[in-house]
C-alpha cells in the first residue's frame, strides 16, 4: 500500500449527508479539494518514487475510492467516475487540463484566467467546458509545470516559459501584469513525429517543393523559416532535420526547448533564466559563441529573435553550413529587415550595405509559411537569396501559393507553382548524387488545392 502507516481514510461527515453535488457546483469543488488534500496526507511519498507509472496510476486510483466511499456526498456514479478521474488528474497530472493534454487533436490549450479554457483544434479555437476552482488553483498547477524544469514564477518574475514533458511549450504570465488573473498558454506537439509525406497529405506542401526542400538541407544551405505564430515554423524546422546525414554532429539551440530531431548524434541545449537575484541568466548568444567550441556539423537555433543573430550569420559565414533557424516575420523581406535590426541590437556600427552584404552571405534560402483563413498551414513561398543589388538584398521566388478563393465550407482554395526560375544553388546538386526532376521548375505546372 501507497499510503502512511498507522494511517488511514477516515471517515467526512461534513454535512454533505443530504445535499447534491453535482457536477461542476461549488459543493462538487468542496468535495474534490477535500479529497485532494486528504489524499495527499494519507500518501507516503518515499513509495511513490519506487512505483512504475501504471502501478502509482492504480494505486492512487484506489485510495481517492476510499477516501470517497468515507464522505456522505450524493453522486450518481457518472459523477463519482468523474471526480475519481478529476482527482487522479490533480495529484498526478496537469487538474482540469489533464485530460485536454491528452487528447491528440488539440494544437493549443489557453487559459484566460481560471474560469475560461480556450483550445486550438484544426486551427480553429473552441471553448471548453472545464474550469479551475479558482486562482489559486490554477497558480499551483503553473507552479507545479515551471517547477518542474527549475523555473520560477512569482510577484518578482511574474512572466516564464516552460516546456511539459513532452516537449509542449508553455508560457505563464501572472498579476501585476496580467490584470484579470494568471494566464497559462501552452502549445502542443504532436506525440507523433511528422514526416514530409505527412505534410503532403495534409496539402501544406507539395511533392516538388518537398523534393528541393530535401536538397536544400542535404547540400547544406543556411535557411531561415519565416511565419508568424502559430504557422508551423517548428514543425517545418522538425521535418527539414529528417535529412540531416545521421553521420553529422548537430547542436540545437533553444530557449524553451521543444525541438525533436531524429538523429542520434544531437546535443540540446537550452537557455537559463536570471535567478531570484537576478543573476545567472544564461543567454541565447552565449550558448551560441559556447556551441562553436563544441565541433559542430550544423547549428540549429530553435528561434532568432535578438543580439544572437549576430553570431548565427557569423558561424554561417565561417563555415558551419547547413545550419537552420526561425524568425517572426510576415514576409521574407521583412525577415531580412528583422535580422538587420537583430544585428544592430549588438551595437556593432557597421554601414547598411556591409550588414546586408554579411546576410545575404550567410543565408541562403528564405522558406515563408502561413497559417490561413481555414486554419491550414502551407509553405506560401520559397525564395532564394542571390546577392546585392547597390544597397539592396536580391530575391528571388522559386515556388509560391496563390489562394484562388474559399469554398462554401470556408476552407482555402488555392494552387502552388514554380515561377519558372530555376535557382543557383541547384547547380551543386548533381555532384552531391542529388537528382531533381526535369519539370520541377516548370511554371505550368500547376499544383491545385
Amino acid at each position: 500500500m501507497m499510503w502512511k502507516k498507522h494511517q488511514e481514510p477516515h471517515r467526512h461527515d461534513g454535512g454533505l449527508k443530504t445535499e447534491s453535488c453535482a457536477s461542476g457546483s461549488p459543493q462538487y469543488f468542496d468535495l474534490k479539494e477535500r479529497i485532494h488534500t486528504r489524499v495527499i496526507e494519507l500518501m507516503d511519498m518515499s513509495v511513490v518514487a519506487t512505483l512504475d507509472p501504471e502501478r502509482l496510476k492504480g494505486e492512487v486510483t484506489a485510495l481517492i475510492e476510499q477516501v470517497l466511499a468515507q464522505e456522505s456526498a450524493l453522486l450518481n456514479t457518472r459523477e463519482r467516475e468523474q471526480l475519481v478521474q478529476e482527482v487522479q488528474h490533480e495529484v498526478l497530472g496537469y487538474g482540469p487540463l489533464e485530460s485536454l493534454l491528452q487528447d491528440p487533436t488539440i494544437s493549443d490549450v489557453l487559459v484566460n484566467t481560471a474560469k475560461q479554457i480556450y483550445i486550438e483544434r484544426a486551427g480553429k479555437l473552441e471553448l471548453t467546458s472545464k474550469q479551475f476552482r479558482n486562482d489559486t488553483h490554477l497558480r499551483k498547477i503553473i507552479d507545479k509545470i515551471v517547477s518542474a524544469v527549475g523555473r520560477r514564477i512569482d510577484e518578482s518574475s511574474p512572466m516564464v516559459d516552460a516546456r511539459l514533458p513532452d516537449g509542449s511549450r508553455v508560457n505563464a504570465i501572472i498579476p501585476p501584469l496580467a490584470i484579470d488573473g494568471p494566464i497559462l498558454s501552452i502549445r502542443r506537439f504532436s506525440r507523433d513525429l511528422l514526416h514530409l509525406r505527412d505534410l503532403e497529405k495534409r496539402k501544406s506542401v507539395t511533392p516538388e517543393i518537398g523534393e528541393l526542400l530535401r536538397g536544400i538541407v542535404l547540400s547544406r544551405r543556411n535557411v531561415l523559416i519565416s511565419g508568424g505564430t502559430g504557422s508551423g515554423k517548428t514543425t517545418l524546422l522538425n521535418v527539414l532535420s529528417e535529412f540531416i546525414p545521421s553521420s553529422e554532429r548537430v547542436i540545437t539551440i533553444e530557449d524553451s526547448a521543444e525541438l525533436q530531431l531524429r538523429q542520434d548524434h544531437v546535443v540540446r541545449l537550452e537557455t537559463r533564466p536570471p535567478n531570484i537575484e537576478g543573476k545567472g541568466e544564461i543567454t541565447q548568444r552565449e550558448l551560441l559563441r559556447n556551441s562553436l567550441r563544441m565541433r559542430p556539423d550544423r547549428i540549429i537555433l530553435g528561434e532568432v529573435r535578438g543580439p544572437e543573430a549576430l553570431d548565427m550569420l557569423q558561424a554561417m559565414n565561417t563555415g558551419h553550413d547547413g545550419s537552420l533557424t526561425t524568425i517572426h516575420a510576415s514576409a521574407a523581406r521583412d525577415a531580412l529587415s528583422r535580422v538587420e535590426t537583430m544585428v544592430a541590437m549588438t551595437g556593432l556600427n557597421l554601414p547598411t550595405k556591409a550588414l546586408r552584404h554579411y546576410i545575404s552571405s550567410a543565408l541562403n534560402i528564405i522558406i515563408q509559411v502561413a497559417r490561413l483563413s481555414d486554419g491550414n498551414r502551407k509553405i506560401v513561398s520559397l525564395q532564394e537569396i542571390v546577392g546585392m543589388e547597390q544597397d539592396v538584398i536580391t530575391l528571388q521566388e522559386i515556388f509560391c501559393f496563390e489562394q484562388t478563393g474559399i469554398d462554401k465550407h470556408g476552407c482555402v482554395q488555392g494552387r502552388f507553382k514554380a515561377t519558372g526560375v530555376r535557382p543557383h544553388f541547384v547547380d551543386g546538386f548533381k555532384a552531391l548524387g542529388i537528382q531533381l526532376s526535369p519539370s520541377l521548375f516548370d511554371p505550368f505546372h500547376v499544383h491545385e488545392v
